[in-house]
C-alpha cells in the first residue's frame, strides 16, 4: 500500500505538468547562398548575412478536455539592437522592435544587428477571450536571459570587393566577373560593365550574377574595361565602386610566365 501511494505521488506532478499549455516558437531561415542555391534551417544561435525571410512558428499545445478554449492569443516582439553604420567611439546602440499576432508569419531581415525573438503566449478557458477568462500565460515578464524559448540571431555587418580582372578561357579559375568569395550583407545591387567608350556591355542586379566576359554570346577582345557596382549593405553602407577590368583570356592558372594574378587587389 505504500508502495502504490508512493507511485502515485510520484505521478500527479507529472501528470499535472503534462496538462499544461506550451508553445515551443520556432524560426526558420530560408536563404540563397553564393551559389545560388536556397539553403534553410533553425535561425536560433546564427550569425546570418542579409537577406534572409525567416518563417516563424508557435507550435502550441493545448491540453485536451481541460476546459481550454482553441483561441490563444499570441504577441511577438522582435527586438533589434545595433550601432549605425557611421557610429563613433561612445556612440549607443539603437534598439527597434517589431511585434507580430500570429501563430505563423514570414519575416525578411535585411538590417545588420543583434535581434532578440520573445513570444507571449495566453490561453483562455471556455467561457470566453475576455481577461477574466484568462487561464495560462506564458513568457510574461520573464527573464530573456534565461528563456529557454526565447530565439536569438545576429545578421553580420556587409562586406562586397570585386577582382582586378578576369580570364575567361573555361579553365574553371576566374573565368567569370563577380563578387570577391566572402561578400556578404547585400541587400541592394546592380552592376554593369563598359567598354572604354563608354558603351555598356552588360549588367546585372542579383549579387550572386556575374559577367562572363561575353557580349551578346561572343567572347570579348582582352584589354580593359570598366566596371560601375552601385549597391547597399544590410549595416547601411553604401557602396560605389569604380574600377577597371583587365580581360586576359590567355590567362592559365597562374602558369603564364610572365603573367599576374586577377583576382589581387
Amino acid at each position: 500500500m505504500k508502495r502504490i501511494l508512493f507511485i502515485l505521488l510520484f505521478l500527479m506532478p507529472l501528470f499535472a505538468l503534462a496538462q499544461t499549455p506550451s508553445v515551443e516558437p520556432v524560426g526558420t531561415y530560408y536563404r540563397i547562398n553564393e551559389e545560388g542555391e536556397e539553403e534553410t534551417g533553425d535561425v536560433n544561435g546564427q550569425i546570418m548575412n542579409a537577406p534572409f525571410r525567416v518563417v516563424f512558428a508557435a507550435n502550441p499545445t493545448i491540453p485536451e478536455g481541460e476546459g481550454y478554449n482553441s483561441h490563444v492569443h499570441y504577441e511577438w516582439t522582435i527586438t533589434n539592437t545595433k550601432l549605425p553604420a557611421d557610429a563613433s567611439e561612445g556612440t549607443e546602440p539603437t534598439t527597434t522592435n517589431i511585434k507580430r499576432y500570429e501563430e505563423e508569419f514570414e519575416l525578411e531581415f535585411t538590417e545588420s544587428g543583434s535581434y532578440v525573438v520573445k513570444l507571449c503566449a495566453i490561453f483562455y478557458d471556455e467561457e470566453g477571450e475576455n481577461e477574466e477568462n484568462i487561464r495560462y500565460k506564458i513568457n510574461e515578464d520573464e527573464d530573456r536571459d534565461e528563456d529557454p524559448k526565447v530565439i536569438t540571431f545576429s545578421i553580420a555587418e556587409s562586406k562586397l570587393e570585386f577582382p582586378n580582372g578576369i580570364s575567361p578561357n573555361d579553365d574553371q579559375r576566374n573565368d567569370v566577373l563577380k563578387p570577391k568569395t566572402g561578400y556578404k550583407g547585400i541587400v541592394e545591387f546592380h552592376a554593369a560593365v563598359f567598354n572604354r567608350w563608354g558603351k555598356k556591355l552588360y549588367s546585372w542586379d542579383d549579387v550572386n550574377g556575374c559577367w562572363d566576359g561575353k557580349v551578346n554570346g561572343k567572347p570579348v577582345k582582352d584589354g580593359v574595361y570598366f566596371l560601375r557596382v552601385s549597391a547597399k549593405g544590410s549595416d547601411g553602407i553604401d557602396y560605389s565602386i569604380k574600377k577597371a577590368i583587365n580581360v586576359i583570356s590567355g590567362y592559365n592558372n597562374g602558369e603564364n610566365e610572365g603573367s599576374t594574378d586577377t583576382t589581387d587587389e
